[in-house]
């Protein structure tokens, strides 16, 4: 007698959970590779993101100051592995390499970022986490929501794993896929930390108007928010007198000044706007301690040939150092030429570089240069054209 096999028909339901359980894979380790990219392509400015992380946690856990205090001073190096590590664990998620280990490490980070975005929201710590660098700028609470989507995303993947058997690399061929892919993400890092950012999300990148920038892009409108009797009321006109303001809103903040802070001053009164009229070589010097002083002299050479330049370059420096500060350093340099001041945050958002330069035609960012990288006078004049 013949026996009849019944081919078992699969759970209800289980090709969807398939399929989400897949796109959560795929999304999770791509936002990691991404994020790390992104922090990855500005070092620097992930690491001032740590840096103001660290000096809150100094300021509100006194009895750890030290600690983070000692984290601030390596917060480059810090950039540079924490943002790798989410490169890597994307790239060994998405390569289902050593799942189970990989997604507990995951677990570990998305906790400790949550927490994080958690209490910047909450107690309105650090207005923007840094999480896509400077080229996606999310609030506190924002930033709290991505991680707990990904959270969710992580719940999905780790509980069914029996959907993501099979492991694209193993063995030899994973240690070697995950070696490569280490050594290229470091890599990355590494470079934009020696010279500029890959690609420059900031209002002074190389282009930009800074004159324009400062201005609105439209009249701003406003509405006002009103109370009266116990009822809130919004008006796009002011009402009368019987309302009490409360406060108003901007209905189009995207046609405001994308630069509100830029200001340079020296002794004799603001040069704010005469910076942004002819040529100027700038040289930033965002704080004498921390300026790398191997290049004086090549940085000098470049003075002295601007100051020779048919093409009327004006040379200068702007700092954000004390003036007693700047006098000694100055003089040690024997920088010879004009000297302004500016906040030192304007000064960190205009270049990832102390020192380094900026070249400015009538207010329009002609060119930047890391102090690896400063230019002849030959490229400064033919950016100028």
């Amino acid at each position: 007698m013949s026996t009849i096999k019944f081919n078992s028909a699969p759970a209800p339901g289980s090709h969807l959970l398939r399929t989400t359980t897949r796109v959560a894979w795929f999304l999770l380790g791509a936002l990691f590779i991404f994020s790390g990219l992104i922090k990855l392509n500005d070092p620097v400015g992930t690491a001032l993101k740590l840096e103001e992380y660290f000096d809150v946690f100094a300021a509100d856990l006194p009895a750890l100051g030290g600690l983070f205090k000692s984290l601030a001073s390596s917060s480059r190096l810090l950039s540079i592995i924490l943002s790798s590590a989410e490169v890597i664990l994307g790239v060994a998620l998405l390569l289902r390499w050593h799942l189970r280990v990989i997604l507990w490490i995951l677990l570990g980070l998305l906790v400790f970022f949550t927490f994080l975005t958690f209490y910047s929201a909450a107690f309105n710590k650090v207005t923007d986490c840094g999480c896509f660098g400077d080229f996606i700028k999310l609030t506190p609470w924002t930033s709290f929501a991505k991680d707990v989507f990904l959270l969710v995303l992580w719940f999905v993947v780790f509980f069914n794993q029996r959907f993501l058997r099979h492991s694209y690399v193993q063995g030899t061929t994973g240690i070697m896929t995950m070696t490569f892919a280490s050594a290229i993400a470091i890599g990355i890092g590494v470079r934009a930390l020696g010279h500029l950012p890959y690609f420059d999300f900031l209002p002074y990148k190389i282009g930009n108007n800074i004159g324009q920038l400062m201005k609105a892009s439209a009249p701003l409108r406003y509405k006002y928010i009103m109370e009266k009797g116990g009822q809130t009321q919004e008006f796009t006109t002011y009402p009368d007198s019987t309302w009490t303001y409360k406060s108003m809103v901007a209905l189009n903040p995207e046609d405001g000044p994308k630069i509100t802070d830029f200001r340079v001053w020296s002794d004799e009164g603001d040069y704010t706007q005469e910076l942004l009229r002819g040529n100027k070589l700038v040289l930033i010097v965002q704080n004498t301690d921390k300026s790398d002083r191997d290049r004086h002299a090549l940085i000098n050479k470049l003075f002295a040939d601007a100051k020779q330049s048919r093409l009327n370059i004006t040379p200068l420096i702007i700092t954000s150092s004390s003036p007693a500060e700047f006098d000694v350093f100055r003089h040690n340099a024997n920088f010879a030429v004009p000297f302004y001041y500016a906040d030192a945050t304007v000064l960190k958002s205009m270049i990832r570089s102390n020192p380094g330069f900026i070249l400015l035609k009538d207010g329009v960012v002609k060119g930047k240069y890391h102090y690896h990288d400063i230019p002849t006078i030959g490229k400064v004049e033919e950016k100028m054209q």
